[in-house]
């Protein structure tokens, strides 16, 4: 991969991430549930795409034109809320309401009482369904906007993933580009042993899509496959982004029990102390 981001930029990517990650801890401690293992592996995903490549603004979350993005596996919603809050969709102590009585942070993303938010997803294998849509409609409409929608791993298990997928080729939708958060683990355990979508490149391939594999947490990575989509003409393309879930706490990362486990108040201290240590530039 060239290496396309200035040091300045890398490592603004990389304090906005971060930012990220202890919101999305301290948010899913506070609520006492939540998703923080696949939350934390998507984190320098949507830092690129919010903080390097999408036009979106919050001050005008409804524009038209903005780019579009599609949070598929919305259980991950803290991944989303936090990174919505760092760019300035919401106040950062609205993230701490997280799952309570009377929030417009649910645990899964509500498009009508969120901005920022385009969509409602929870429902796994909907989200590419709904992107898309979207991607047509921009056709349709002759606008120029882009789709980006994620997936989880363990979500490809599910045949609307798959409908979605031929109606992209089908459509030629070259505006569309799709990430698979590929950690490896979903809630019962490894994809593989679960119900394997192995090999997901080549599956995608098959489909029609335009495939690039990538390091999900290589900023430079991200960033150089979003923008080598924006060439491919006549098919979508799927990123998919090789991550560690739990990212950033060594004691999560790879386990599979912080799928849907919420950290003791103790816990959150040391998963906090304990990213203050990663890596800032990568």
């Amino acid at each position: 991969m060239s290496q396309t981001l200035t040091p300045e930029q890398l490592s603004q990517l990389a304090g906005r991430a971060k930012s990220i990650r202890r919101n999305i801890i301290s948010m899913v401690t506070e609520a006492k549930s939540g998703h923080p293992g696949g939350s934390l592996s998507a984190a320098d995903i949507l830092s690129v795409l919010y903080f390097a490549e999408m036009n979106v603004d919050p001050a005008k979350p409804q524009d038209p034109d903005r780019d579009r993005f599609v949070l598929s596996k919305g259980h991950a919603a803290p991944v989303l809320y936090a990174t919505l809050a760092e760019k300035g969709y919401l106040p950062v102590e609205e993230l701490f309401t997280l799952r309570k009585i009377n929030s417009r942070l649910q645990g899964h993303p509500d498009m009508k009482g969120i901005p920022g938010v385009d969509m409602s997803t929870g429902s796994l294998g909907q989200g590419l369904s709904a992107a898309s849509g979207m991607a047509l409609a921009a056709r349709l409409d002759a606008r120029n906007y882009r789709v980006y929608a994620l997936l989880g791993d363990g979500e490809l298990e599910e045949g609307q993933v798959w409908e979605a997928a031929m109606f992209a080729a089908h459509y030629k939708l070259d505006n569309l580009t799709a990430f698979v958060d590929f950690n490896g683990l979903q809630i019962d355990g490894p994809v593989d042993q679960v119900m394997s979508p192995l090999p997901i490149p080549e599956k995608w391939q098959a489909f029609g899509w335009h495939v690039l594999v990538i390091d999900g947490h290589d900023y430079n990575a991200v960033y150089d496959a979003i923008q080598e989509a924006k060439t491919v003409k006549g098919k979508p393309t799927m990123i998919v982004a090789k991550t560690v879930k739990g990212k950033g706490v060594c004691q999560m990362e790879n386990v599979v029990d912080w799928h849907g486990k919420a950290p003791s108040r103790e816990e959150c201290e040391k998963f906090l102390a304990d990213l203050e240590g990663i890596e800032e530039v990568k």
